[in-house]
């Protein structure tokens, strides 16, 4: 037992000091994230859940600045809740979107990823309710957010922005 706890902990050690690079031309990076707030409720709207959230993106092509843009999808799922006397209406939104990001690369900070962006999408909206008729639409949305890798594959994230969610905090994964 002894033999097996010191292996990991060697190991664990290992992984968690390994020194990992900034985001490149050619990185692949997956998502998977909660965001609180966002902008598809209403001033009306009584509760709404944790948005649950994956993204994917790849560096493209490398930029003056310095820097790189990377291209991606977005999945995502959001719910949003009005109760009054008698009865509730619920919002029920899937959110299909393509990404696209710069990461700055100019502080040279290792393990730090700074990136801002944008993002088109489609809510697809499934409505339950007995007030009004409410379909799906396109939208678009800003971003702002920051990475720490802890390993050279592991790293957690937080985004602030305008649209699916206010704040979205998780953890990446790049291969």
């Amino acid at each position: 037992m002894k033999k097996h706890s010191t292996l990991f902990a060697i190991l664990f050690f290992t992984i968690t000091t390994l020194s990992a690079q900034e985001f490149q031309k050619g990185t692949n990076v997956i998502n998977a994230g909660i965001g609180l707030g966002g902008a598809y409720g209403s001033y009306t709207t009584s509760s709404q859940s944790i948005g649950l959230s994956a993204s994917y993106e790849k560096g493209i092509w490398e930029v003056p600045g310095p820097g790189v843009v990377s291209l991606g999808g977005f999945l995502g799922f959001k719910t949003y809740d009005y109760d009054y006397v008698g009865g509730r209406d619920r919002w029920r939104y899937t959110v299909i979107g393509v990404r696209g990001a710069y990461h700055y690369n100019g502080l040279n900070v290792e393990n730090l990823d700074l990136y801002g962006g944008a993002m088109v999408s489609y809510r697809i909206l499934s409505y339950n309710g007995s007030t009004g008729s409410y379909g799906s639409r396109p939208g678009a949305s800003g971003f702002v957010g920051a990475r720490w890798f802890f390993t050279d594959g592991i790293a957690a994230f937080a985004e602030a922005g305008y649209g699916f969610a206010f704040l979205s905090v998780g953890v990446s994964f790049r291969f």
